[in-house]
């Protein structure tokens, strides 16, 4: 089977293609799910010369098969699950809490990890587009979805290189806007349509996000600042 992408930049470029009209636009902030959307997302941003910021949301994986989501969390206390999955193969609510703490863990070391101190870009009353490598269930994305709703974006592009058609249809409900490069029909799985599919580090994303924002326009970067110190000011609100 030949690959559509040679590997995740690669499909970031294609994947900028379908979202040119949002260049150079003021309130558009650019949001690469950790890890494996960041590359991605870079190359989204990069060429569309706005902010880059990453978001972590953590899959929850079902006990024995972590690699079948029964949910996902994202920053800001947000929980999406596949209720009518955990009732099928009869999981507790206590076997669901434990899966669910134990990636709250690793989601506040990631926040750290990446972006140390520093809070996130604030998304009020912004147009997002949320980027990651590829769409199997949707449940990672659509915990993002949730988490961004909460904060206040304006508008919520979802954008990936290829999406499973069911994946990508019910995303199309729930968001302004949502772009799949690609939705083949016999899907299989996201790392199918990459030749290299090699996991993102996080070196890898502290890396491309210090590296987006020397790219930026000074006033872009003077704009991202501020936004980074609404996000704190409105952390400390009382």
């Amino acid at each position: 089977m030949s690959m559509w992408f040679s590997n995740r930049h690669d499909a970031g470029r294609q994947l900028a293609k379908q979202l040119m009209e949002y260049a150079v636009r003021p309130g558009v902030i650019v949001l690469g799910l950790a890890r494996g959307g960041v590359p991605v997302a870079y190359e989204v941003a990069r060429r569309l010369g706005v902010p880059l910021d990453v978001f972590v949301v953590r899959k929850l994986g079902v006990p024995g098969y972590e690699e079948t989501a029964m949910g996902a969390i994202a920053s800001g206390e947000v929980c999406v699950l596949n209720e009518s999955l955990i009732a099928d193969i009869g999981l507790t609510r206590a076997a669901v809490d434990r899966v669910r703490s134990g990636e709250q863990l690793e989601l506040e070391r990631r926040e750290i990890a990446y972006r140390g101190s520093r809070p996130p870009v604030d998304v009020h009353g912004s147009t997002v587009i949320v980027v990651d490598d590829g769409l199997a269930t949707g449940a990672t994305m659509k915990a993002a979805v949730s988490a961004l709703r909460k904060r206040g974006a304006a508008r919520i592009v979802v954008a990936v290189p290829v999406a499973s058609p069911q994946a990508c249809v019910e995303l199309r409900s729930e968001v302004d806007r949502c772009v799949c490069v690609l939705t083949p029909p016999d899907f299989y799985g996201v790392g199918v349509w990459y030749e290299d599919f090699t996991q993102t580090t996080d070196d890898t994303v502290r890396s491309l996000l210090v590296h987006a924002a020397a790219l930026l326009p000074e006033d872009a970067r003077h704009a991202t600042a501020r936004s980074h110190l609404t996000q704190e000011m409105r952390g400390h609100e009382v």
